[in-house]
């Protein structure tokens, strides 16, 4: 049986607060490739699927899901921003930003300090 991006991060996101430190950022460097993963193949369906819309329609839709966009925007850059919305609705996505979140919170990111 193999395990879906989504539910990989679902997990990583629920070990997480019992995780020490440096655990927890090795978590979180996991789900972070995870999550962009997910939204990689997210973005790849779309676009498949949005490959004879107008990019007009592409433009309204974007806007109506809470993405700042305009026609000056290329097509591909419309699409991702429609996956992203898409993405960052899903459980999986979620999890994650409540993930980072938290560890922000115990002063763990994966920017390093300058």
């Amino acid at each position: 049986m193999t395990m879906t991006t989504a539910q990989r991060i679902l997990d990583l996101a629920a070990a997480a607060p019992a995780s020490r430190d440096e655990d927890l950022v090795v978590l979180l460097r996991e789900a972070n490739g995870l999550y962009q993963q997910g939204l990689k193949e997210l973005h790849r369906d779309a676009a498949a699927r949005l490959a004879g819309s107008p990019t007009a329609d592409l433009v309204t839709a974007a806007e109506a899901a809470g993405m700042p966009c305009d026609a000056a925007q290329g097509r591909d850059e419309v699409i991702l921003l429609l996956a992203l919305a898409a993405w960052e609705m899903t459980p999986a996505a979620m999890a994650y930003t409540q993930m980072a979140e938290a560890a922000a919170r115990r002063g763990i990111c994966l920017i390093p300090e300058e």
